[in-house]
Parts: structure tokens; sequence; C-alpha cells
């Protein structure tokens, strides 16, 4: 499982570590228990200050296949309960240097809200070892976890306790539980962890800006959102970005191969890359927080969720777009326990059953394609009487037996039956008759949804949520510019987007050439005359 190179790698990471980290291990048997023990003893074995414990913990953990860390002999309240490989091995890493006490790397105002969050906080997560999604939810919690004594976070693979996930009826992930009872599912970030946890933090709230007057402000943390905070940076500007999660909904995406000059690659891959790049400039970057408001004026001041106030001269959304929902009844009700909207993460949960993907453009044919590996028949269900898919794609489907393609349908309502989806209803188009496929799960690939919706009236924006932009990203109010999938730009791909953020840099910068003294000087009255 653990390659040399993975072990001396691991060996490097863990050579700075200033505290001593047990992996203690229920005992017990378990099919999988010896595979466990040689994974573990194998990560030990690089590190004097590491060693794998197998003792009786009266009921602490879980299983035999579950163990907690310890760091210099204290519980740290982070669990594993499988073995964590695949998307979640950079998970159980990370605990590691964390617990041995390197830095965490979130926000001051996070761990405030964090370390004063009151009462005991057990969490669950449930994933897949194929989900990536989960690791970033996981290590979240395991972050909560050592900066909180009354918060605990156990990851477990769902994929070897099946009963556990039949009696919790578990059908996505990553599924949190808080003390016994769901906590959030399906389509869960980081970001959405913090905002719920806040409800039970007594952190004081700043309500004055903690930073310097920034030149430009960037929302969004995706390909758009990254370019225009480095092309910034690069012209000496005080930079902030604000994000949910860096790379955006790309993150979501498994196969990438029109990104020129890289044949192939991965969402996850190129969001790591996109954060590495970044941290190669002074950019104060602010993840897992949301913007709640931009309050307009000569000095536009952002209002964060965490109740930090940021005042910048420039601001930049670039806040991408989110999966669009189908709109029909059974869908929301249905939301893990049937419909999802990441194959790759929910994929394995419906294997060898029927489901459906609804969409035939590119991210539908994809997920169709994904998918014929893992259940026993995809339904593709297209609005439109022809696919609007890449050609290239849409042979490969053809190719496939177990991929039926219905076009110039309309989906009407996701069936349930004891609380899990049976069934899908459509309209056939051409003759208006309303027909049925039995189904265990509805996959939604219909397009995109503009992030806009926190500006309010305070910029124009089309019907349909798009930010109106020129052709050097202006919008309708000075000062205020916008990029990427959140705005009218057609052509909604990430070499677009990359190339936007360049331009609404670029256009904000000669815009404090002419004005950026000017705004300096107004914040200096209005500091003076508060």
């Amino acid at each position: 499982m653990l390659t040399n190179d993975i072990l001396q790698a691991v060996k490097s990471y863990t050579a700075t570590m200033k505290k001593r980290v047990n992996f203690v291990l229920q005992t017990g048997k378990h099919d999988k228990r010896d595979e466990l023990v040689k994974f573990l003893s194998e990560i030990a074995s690089v590190s004097n200050n590491l060693e794998l414990i197998e003792q009786e913990t009266d009921g602490l953990l879980r299983s035999p296949l579950s163990f907690l860390i310890e760091a210099d002999g204290v519980d740290t309240g982070i669990r594993f309960s499988g073995i964590p490989s695949g998307h979640e091995f950079n998970s159980l890493i990370l605990a590691v240097l964390h617990a041995s006490g390197t830095d965490l790397k979130l926000d001051d105002s996070i761990k405030s809200i964090v370390a004063h969050v009151t009462g005991e906080f057990k969490f669950e997560v449930f994933v897949s070892l194929s989900c990536h999604n989960c690791p970033d939810v996981v290590q979240a919690l395991n972050q909560f976890a050592i900066i909180n004594p009354n918060i605990s976070s156990e990851m477990i693979d769902g994929g070897l306790y099946p009963e556990l996930i039949a009696e919790r009826d578990i059908q996505g992930v990553p599924s949190v539980y808080l003390n016994g009872e769901l906590f959030a599912n399906g389509k869960v970030d980081a970001a959405q962890l913090i905002e719920k946890l806040m409800q039970h933090s007594e952190a004081p709230v700043k309500s004055e800006s903690t930073l310097p007057l920034q030149d430009v402000t960037v929302i969004g943390g995706g390909p758009a959102g990254v370019s225009a905070a480095i092309y910034s940076a690069r012209k000496g500007l005080k930079v902030t970005l604000i994000a949910d999660r860096i790379g955006g909904q790309v993150k979501d995406t498994m196969g990438i191969e029109n990104f020129i000059s890289t044949i192939q690659t991965t969402g996850p891959e190129l969001s790591k890359s996109l954060h590495a790049h970044m941290k190669e400039y002074d950019i104060t970057v602010k993840e897992f927080l949301t913007v709640s408001e931009v309050i307009p004026g000569d000095i536009k001041t952002i209002m964060l969720s965490s109740g930090e106030v940021i005042q910048t001269k420039v601001v930049i959304v670039a806040t991408g777009a989110k999966w669009r929902e189908l709109g029909i009844p059974g869908e929301k009700e249905n939301i893990g326990n049937g419909v999802a909207y990441c194959p790759h993460c929910d994929g394995p949960f419906f294997k060898g059953k029927d489901i459906a993907v609804v969409g035939g453009g590119n991210s539908g044919i994809e997920a169709a394609l994904d998918l014929a590996g893992i259940v026993k028949s995809v339904t593709v269900f297209e609005f439109m009487p022809g696919l609007k898919a890449d050609k290239v794609l849409v042979d490969k489907a053809q190719a496939k037996d177990n991929i039926t393609i219905l076009k110039n349908v309309a989906t009407k309502e996701v069936i349930a039956s004891s609380g899990k989806v049976s069934a899908i209803d459509y309209i056939d188009r051409a003759t208006d008759e309303t027909k049925r496929v039995n189904l265990a799960g509805v996959f939604v690939q219909i397009g995109l949804v503009p992030n806009s919706g926190f500006l309010g009236d305070l910029v124009d924006k089309t019907p349909f949520g798009e930010i109106i932009i020129d052709e050097k990203c202006h919008t309708s109010t000075e000062g205020i510019y916008a990029c990427g999938d959140v705005t009218t730009v057609p052509y909604k791909q990430i070499i677009v987007s990359m190339g936007e953020g360049a331009k609404a840099s670029l256009a904000a910068f000669e815009y404090l050439l002419t004005q950026g003294d000017e705004l300096e000087a107004k914040h200096k009255e209005q500091l003076a005359a508060a």
C-alpha cells in the first residue's frame, strides 16, 4: 500500500515534529485488521516520534479497525475507523502533523470561532475513499478537534461498515453526524460547517477591520479568482482573496483534458496547484469564509461570514457558479437519499443498481461514462432533441451496452419509497406522454447557476443572475469588477476564466493608477472623522 517513495515523503514531513504522536489502535479481530496494522506500522517506522500502540480502549473506539491519535500522551479527539488510504491518506498525515504542533492553516477568525464553541461536539464523517470532496471535511473537523478539546471527529470508511451505512440509510458522502444526528450531507464543505458551528460559538464578533486598507479584494477562489489575485499581487498591490474553498467548482471535476499545455489533470490536482502558485505571492487568503454583504462607496466595505470587515479600493467578484437544480418535486427532499450531484463521490453507493443522469452536456455524459463502470445501468435524460456533449464523449456513451440515452424529454418528479429514490417520472416532449423509469438514484448534471446573490442590486445582472460586464470586466458600479463563470462572458471554461481573471486584475490596476491616491486620501479622511 505504501511505496518507498511515499514513506520517504512522510519521513521528510515528520522530520520537524514538536510532539510525540501515537496511533492508539483498538484490540480485537477483523478481516482487514492485519492490513491496517501493517499500514500504521509502516508509517510509524519513519520517525522515532511516531508509535503504534494496540490496546483495549473500553468503548472509546468503534471497532478493531478504529484508532485515535494521541499527542504527548493526550487524546487529540481525532479518530479514524477504517484504513485512511486513497484520498484520505492526506487527512491522516495532516492529522499527525497538526497533532505534533505544525501550524494549522486556518484563518485566525475561524480559530476563534472554533475555540469558543461550547458543549460537547462528537462528529462522525462517513466517507468513501474515492470521494475527492470528503478529505476537505475530514481535515477541517480534525483541525477543529485540535483547537477545541470539546470537539472530536471520526472518519468512517463506509465501505468497511456496511451495516452502519444501512442502519443510517446513507446514500451519499460526505455525511456528517453530530452527536448521533445528521448534521450535513451531500454538497457540504468546510465553509458550511463553520457557518453551522458559529451558532454554537461564543466568540466575540469583530466589527472592525483587522487588515489595512486593501488595494484589491478578490471574492472567489476558483481559476478566475486565483488568476486575478496573482496578477494583482505581481503589480505590488495589497491583495486579499476570500473563498469558501480554493479551486471552487473546478475541485468537483475529475477529468480535465482541455487545459492547454497540460495533457491531463484532475480538479483536485489543479486546485492544489492554484493554491501552491498563490503561496508564492504576498496574498492574504481567507479560506472557508463567505461574503455576506458588499457595501458600496468610494471605499468598499466587505462583510464576512465570520463578522470580520475588510475595506478595499477595488473588488473583483469571481464567485463562479454552483450546480443547477432540477426544481421538480422530490429532488430536494431526497438529496442524500438517492438524489446526488457528484458521481465520483456518491457513485459507489449505487453499485449494481439502476440510476439516471439528467443532462446531456459534457458533464452529464462524462458522469454517465464514469457511473457505467459501477452501476447496473444508466439512463441519460436530455431535454433537447440532441445532445450538447462533445462528439468524442457521445460516441463513447453510445458504445456502452448499459447506457440508454433519452432525448427530447422533461423530468417531472423524483419518486421515493420508504425514504429512498425508487423511480423518476418524465414527459416525452414529442407525444406529451408521462412515463416512469424505476431506478435507485438520480444524478443531476444540468449546468450551473451564478453565485451572485450576495451582491443584491449592487451591480447589474441578467435575468439568469450573471453579472453584466464589458470587455474589460467592468460592472455597472465603479471600482467593482467581475470575471469568470459568474459573469456574462460566454463559454464557461477553466482556461477562459483564468484569462478573464487576469483581464479583470489589469483593468483594476489601470483604475488604481488614476484613482488610487485619491481613494487613499478619502480613506484617511474617513478614519480621521471616525
